[in-house]
């Protein structure tokens, strides 16, 4: 492909890819988030609803994940995005008006829903609109990159301002600013030019069509590890983002410094993505290198006394994670054709859920009988099967089968 072509193709990609990172960015406003647990508090949620909210969320969206990515795959993406984005606005709303804890635990499992049809179906359709634009997939990283910068800058900036705007007028405004921003999101994914190579086949029945995708994810062989990796990263990313603050609290953190460190936190969605395109996990040495720093840096969360040394772990680990997470959801969508990516991808982050479930309970339990020290070694334990089989995919190749969907082998 020569220059002039490669510039017209990075331009097409580009303005096409303008009215995502618009609606990524409008969905990405919720101002109420960093405010959340005061809110909660002011309306009644002692420390046991609050784990009972987090099981309703948590237990809607491995349910709805993988229908919600297969309806997505025979249906449309961006509508299954468009619907995304109105439970949210409805998780949000009924949040806003709750004065109780069994109203805001409805609020929670819309907030599931939300979850289940988002996450998969926004990299689906990134991998083929990058597929449709360039005929491979060589620059999906780079794109969806992008787009975690676009997702990280929004929750900074909102993490920020709902501070700001709860300390002037009250936690629950911060609900009701957010609605217009997620309307606007709407709005934005209507003007997004959706690829169509997921309907470009023929289509099978329903029956077909979901077995095929329970198949693929439960397969044994090349996909498996890529499957068991894609769920690792979203566990441990989800054990951060959950409990990270936790090492805060045993600290006895001063209050002023958990704005700052979660902004920190959430910022390596965003530099993770930038970083993706350029950290080749492909090569062996380059793998080992991240199995080693993200083993290393999960240690540190268990024998550091020091707090300073435990945030850039957490700050570090996150962002080895958020690199990972792109490039094994490169390799995930290199191995499954288009007719079921979005449900497949939807399968892995189910499974990080049903996993995240059990350990976030054992977890929490190490942590109150033995302190967060302790719990720090389920991270690393994670980390090191994590780190193994990261490393064991950077030594297989990639080859294209009859049907044109690229499958790892060893």
């Amino acid at each position: 492909m020569t220059q002039e072509r490669l510039g017209l193709t990075a331009v097409a990609i580009r303005t096409r890819m303008r009215p995502l990172h618009v609606a990524v960015a409008l969905e990405g406003m919720m101002l109420w988030v960093p405010v959340e647990k005061l809110f909660l508090s002011e309306i009644g949620f002692t420390a046991a609803s609050v784990g009972v909210m987090a099981a309703a969320y948590a237990g809607v969206t491995p349910i709805l994940e993988v229908p919600s990515g297969i309806l997505a795959d025979r249906w449309s993406r961006r509508g299954m995005l468009m619907l995304a984005a109105v439970a949210l606005m409805s998780a949000t709303l009924i949040g806003g008006l709750s004065h109780s804890v069994p109203v805001y635990i409805v609020s929670a499992m819309l907030l599931g829903v939300y979850f289940a049809m988002y996450s998969g179906t926004l990299e689906s359709i990134v991998y083929d609109l990058v597929l449709e634009e360039t005929g491979g997939s060589d620059a999906y990283q780079r794109v969806i990159g992008r787009i975690r910068v676009t997702e990280s800058a929004a929750l900074v900036v909102s993490g920020l301002a709902g501070g700001v705007i709860a300390d002037l007028t009250s936690a629950r405004l911060t609900y009701f600013l957010t609605l217009p921003f997620t309307a606007l999101a709407i709005v934005a994914y209507l003007r997004f030019a959706e690829p169509r190579l997921h309907r470009a086949g023929e289509h099978s029945s329903l029956r077909a069509h979901v077995a095929l995708t329970y198949r693929t994810i439960a397969q044994r062989g090349a996909l498996l590890p890529i499957v068991i990796l894609g769920a690792l990263t979203l566990l441990i990313q989800q054990v951060l983002f959950e409990f990270g603050p936790l090492w805060l609290v045993a600290f006895a953190a001063p209050a002023f410094l958990y704005g700052p460190y979660w902004a920190g936190l959430v910022s390596t969605v965003g530099v993770g993505g930038f970083l993706a395109g350029v950290a080749r996990l492909d090569r062996p040495e380059m793998a080992a290198i991240f199995a080693a720093l993200m083993v290393s840096s999960s240690v540190l969360l268990s024998i550091s006394n020091a707090l300073t040394v435990v945030i850039t772990a957490q700050v570090v680990l996150a962002l080895l994670l958020s690199i990972a997470s792109i490039h094994v959801s490169a390799l995930l969508h290199d191995a499954v054709p288009s007719t079921i990516r979005a449900g497949v991808a939807s399968g892995v982050s189910t499974l990080s859920w049903v996993g995240f479930l059990p350990f976030a309970l054992v977890l929490g339990w190490v942590t109150k009988e033995y302190g967060v020290g302790a719990s720090g070694w389920m991270v690393t334990a994670t980390a090191v099967i994590a780190g193994a089989l990261l490393i064991r995919l950077s030594t297989q190749r990639q080859v294209t089968p009859a049907d044109g969907s690229p499958v790892a082998v060893s």
